[in-house]
């Protein structure tokens, strides 16, 4: 559930207002960015980086979370982007705006996620599932150099 609407909506026109292309070139305050290659390790490395971030940020509480939620933003681009045409690596985006912290995994797949029905029996098909119950809210966002970024919104409680 979104506690503070006014502030979600706030963070999420920030970053629309400068866009998630250059936002993922880095170099931000408050914000990290990480390359990812298109292989499974790449999950446990965006875990590790998201929870050195967070914690480095003073937000130990959020780290197990996000770092869940990134794990299957990041296992739904190595899966389904992986032989889009284009650049051939993920990137992790991490901003701290707050009250909020902004998660992204922008990939050169253009399609769209699409939520499916939990199959809790299955092992696959709850990825978006999960990032929905941890986040405030979650969506994606198309990239002017194609593809696009899936992101979740945290409140960050200092």
């Amino acid at each position: 559930m979104v506690g503070d609407p006014l502030a979600t909506a706030d963070c999420l026109q920030i970053t629309r207002e400068v866009g998630f292309d250059h936002l993922l070139t880095g170099g931000k305050p408050y914000t990290t960015s990480c390359p990812l290659p298109f292989q499974a390790d790449s999950v446990k490395t965006a875990r590790d980086v998201t929870r050195r971030t967070l914690r480095g940020w003073g937000l130990h509480d959020l780290s197990d979370d996000a770092a869940l939620v990134v794990s299957e933003l990041v296992t739904n681009a190595v899966r389904y982007a992986m032989y889009a045409a284009g650049r051939r690596e993920i990137e992790l985006l991490l901003m701290r705006v707050a009250p909020h912290v902004l998660l992204a995994v922008a990939d050169p797949s253009d399609e769209v996620p699409r939520p499916k029905e939990p199959d809790f029996i299955s092992e696959n098909g709850r990825g978006l599932y999960i990032v929905e119950t941890y986040s405030q809210c979650w969506g994606w966002d198309p990239l002017a150099r194609g593809g696009k970024a899936v992101w979740a919104l945290f409140r960050a409680d200092d």
